[in-house]
């Protein structure tokens, strides 16, 4: 039986039905409507009278503040629309995974069945063309849809059974033009030449088709995202006009003498080398004695001595940032959530403590008015308010300080929105164990379990947006799971638990078949194990969805037991479904099929080799002085430009003192107005011990200078950021840095890969000049719109 209950927040508490009306009202233009309510609507099913009785005033509402109605809600008088908006099917609905969780835990009994949907009363003589509007407004197609407002009978779901995983049969023999007709059948992310390389590898080595589950999952590890496949382009020379950026090159050359001797001659020149020539250089020459090397890639890494309790003890500090443009454009909340939450994993599954965030974000005028709103994208203003209400709730739910909140504008943002998240995290470096999988080991997933939520982000977000995105790339949107995150959180803050784990790897982008497959070289993996929300997915959904929040971990096969025994405890799902092997292949079976077999060298091969010329043109650099303000010619009309207007507002949404570690606080001063320029957190050591050793973070970003001059504007970036970190009171001597590149589709035009090479390059000259290392970073290299570029 199937019951409902509605939940309202009382008259004086209902500050977000206001503002909504407000922005309905005002934005919209909607001055037909004159009052509207919200309501959350609960259904339920599998649960005892008893049960429910009590759910009702602790998990579906707070009597305190909530008014509760079981079954029918009472409508107002006169006029009146009722809309309801419910997840997509498929999509994860935390109110409703939550809600069943707490009825579970509440109760003791098994896990009910819940659907969750946000109910609209909309008071006034709507008109449809006004219906139209709002529902435009506050109904995203990419997650979310118009409910039914009558009470199903049962809640449970039927699905269709699985299909099978095809073989593609004829692939290997396919002239280019069926390779093209198939790419394009198949959305995928690779070119034709990377097509044509796969098709190779099965003809030659295999000597068989593949299945369709083998294409998507290559199409996922040659991703920008997960291989970087841009910044290993080739560069193969080209024009370099400006004086800077050709003195910076020639710098860039003896530098690849100095690291790689001989072999430099023999090593291609790629955006990735330049990106991190000047970390290896410092590091040759003796002067980044903190850097903490291994095996493992999650997050930036150094050793800092901290005094705990009056002993000195070894630390890992790490540090991450992460964008998800992408999905932020086409859904603000879930997008800018799984941004934060993405960000936590990497120092997560590398067994630190995250203890600090921060969030700098690049917007269009979020002034312009929503008719001007071009085709296909959501309104400027609804993208910037909705994205930072996505993160803040993430980031508040898991309990993570956002000591820092920025937000740059700029016109070339409207191209695709920017959402780079950057957390801190800290571990006793005793209880952070790596070591590389032996034959025999075994690999336990533990978290959530997997949906079809997700399935292509990876591949998604290297691709540009364009008019059909909002309709078509739903399934790319991952959604977050905070609560989730935070168990896992606790798991790893148990020293016994982390010294368990050899090697861990986070599910971001291309799940079981990236998160496991990048953990040994040699692996057979078990996608039957792999537990679900729901029945119906097939084995190519199952090795590519990115459900969040989830953690792979290898462990000795004796140590298993121990590992889920713990995740038990702290009600984490966690389960063996892979086994290290010696060969090095990966190999998925699923239903009784080998349905993924693929040899390692073949997936690390990135596909074919991308070669791209660059063009730098010179500039007036009279214009571009490091001490000419960019973008303003004089004091007073950059002090009256949007580019200085207050963010509190928007810094409000945050919590900078959950933890109690924040140093700083984000406004300042006698009468804490001034905003801080940078954040400082204690290291998060555990309840009841005491230190003084401190993190310290800063960012720099000016977008009108890196737009007119990429060297410079990179050059300058790196320069603020240490000073801000100066300004706090750090030693530049002991900073290092994580760099955040975002272009435009670069496609195969030499101007347009001519400014992240200028940019690299002005970034390489400061990390030298300075002696500041960038031990990390993030290329994003999709920020395209029709015409439109960021």
């Amino acid at each position: 039986m199937v019951r409902r209950v509605y939940a309202e927040k009382k008259p004086a508490l209902r500050l977000e039905a206001q503002g909504l009306l407000t922005e309905l009202r005002t934005i919209l233009g909607v001055s037909s409507l004159t009052g509207l309510r919200l309501v959350n609507r609960y259904d339920v099913e599998n649960l005892s009278e008893e049960v429910f009785q009590r759910a009702k005033s602790i998990v579906f509402s707070e009597p305190q503040v909530d008014f509760i109605y079981e079954e029918i809600f009472p409508l107002p008088e006169g006029p009146h629309t009722v809309l309801a908006v419910e997840a997509l099917p498929g999509q994860f609905d935390q109110r409703a995974d939550s809600a069943a969780q707490c009825v579970q835990l509440m109760a003791g009994v098994d896990r009910p069945l819940v659907s969750y949907a946000k109910v609209y009363l909309l008071e006034g003589a709507l008109t449809p063309a006004d219906l139209k509007k709002i529902k435009g407004y506050v109904i995203n197609p990419v997650e979310s849809r118009e409910a039914s407002l009558e009470k199903p009978e049962t809640l449970a779901r039927t699905h269709a059974a699985p299909r099978r995983v095809e073989t593609l049969a004829g692939f290997t023999a396919m002239d280019a033009a069926a390779l093209q007709a198939l790419l394009e059948k198949l959305g995928l992310a690779m070119d034709l030449d990377d097509l044509a390389f796969l098709q190779g590898y099965f003809r030659d080595t295999e000597k068989r088709d593949p299945t369709i589950t083998e294409v998507r999952v290559v199409d996922t590890y040659w991703s920008d995202h997960c291989r970087h496949t841009t910044f290993s382009t080739h560069i193969d020379g080209g024009e370099i006009e400006d004086p800077n950026v050709k003195h910076a090159y020639y710098h860039y050359l003896k530098l690849r003498s100095e690291v790689y001797g001989e072999k430099a001659k023999d090593r291609p020149e790629t955006l990735m080398d330049i990106a991190t020539i000047a970390a290896k250089a410092l590091k040759k020459r003796g002067l980044l004695p903190e850097l903490d090397e291994s095996e493992e890639i999650n997050a930036c890494s150094i050793h800092v001595p901290a005094l705990v309790d009056g002993k000195t003890q070894d630390w890992l500090l790490m540090f991450k940032n992460e964008t998800h443009n992408h999905p932020t454009e086409i859904e603000p909340f879930g997008g800018a959530a799984t941004c934060i939450g993405g960000c936590i994993r990497d120092p997560l599954s590398g067994r630190a403590y995250v203890h600090q965030a921060m969030r700098l974000t690049g917007c269009g005028d979020p002034r312009t008015p929503i008719e001007k709103t071009l085709p296909g994208k959501l309104p400027q203003r609804k993208l910037c308010q909705t994205a930072a209400a996505g993160y803040s709730s993430y980031g508040n739910q898991i309990g993570l300080a956002t000591g820092h909140v920025a937000e740059v504008y700029h016109p070339g943002y409207v191209a695709k929105h920017l959402e780079a998240g950057a957390v801190v995290g800290a571990a006793p470096a005793e209880n952070v164990r790596r070591e590389r999988p032996a034959p025999g080991d075994v690999v336990v997933l533990l978290g959530g379990r997997t949906g079809r939520d997700g399935i292509g982000g990876a591949t998604g977000s290297s691709k540009s947006h364009n008019q059909k995105s909002l309709q078509t790339m739903a399934s790319e949107v991952q959604k977050g799971n905070a609560p989730e995150e935070r168990k896992i959180q606790r798991l790893f803050r148990d020293g016994k638990v982390t010294r368990l784990i050899k090697r861990c790897n986070d599910f971001g982008a291309g799940g079981v078949s990236v998160a496991i497959g990048e953990l040994a070289d040699g692996l057979t993996i078990d996608l039957d194990a792999v537990r679900k929300k729901y029945d119906g997915l097939d084995g190519t959904e199952l090795a590519i969805s990115e459900s969040q929040e989830r953690m792979a971990v290898v462990v000795s096969p004796e140590d298993a037991e121990a590992l889920i025994a713990a995740a038990r405890a702290e009600n984490l799902e966690a389960y063996q479904v892979a086994v290290v092997t010696a060969e090095p292949r990966m190999v998925m079976h699923w239903q009784g099929e080998t349905i993924v077999s693929l040899s390692r060298e073949f997936l690390n091969s990135n596909g074919a080799v991308k070669h791209a010329g660059v063009s730098v043109p010179d500039v007036d650099r009279k214009t571009h002085s490091p001490f000419q303000p960019a973008g303003a010619s004089d004091l007073r009309s950059m002090a009256s430009s949007l580019k200085s207007a207050s963010r509190r507002g928007l810094v409000e949404r945050f919590d900078s003192t959950i933890g109690a570690g924040s140093v700083t606080m984000p406004y300042g001063g006698r009468t804490q107005r001034t905003p801080a320029q940078s954040m400082t957190a204690l290291l998060p050591v555990l309840p009841g011990q005491e230190t003084e050793q401190a993190s310290v973070m800063a960012w720099a970003c000016d977008p009108e200078r890196l737009s007119a001059y990429p060297y410079r504007g990179a050059y300058d970036a790196v320069t603020t950021s240490i000073a801000k970190l100066v300004a706090a009171g750090a030693d530049y001597k002991t900073a290092y840095l994580t760099l955040q590149e975002y272009f435009e589709k670069l496609r195969q035009d030499p101007d347009r890969w001519g400014k992240p090479f200028a940019a690299l390059l002005g970034a390489m000259e400061a990390q030298m000049d300075y002696g500041a290392a960038a031990i990390g970073g993030k290329d994003s290299m999709s920020g395209s719109f029709l015409d439109l570029d960021v």
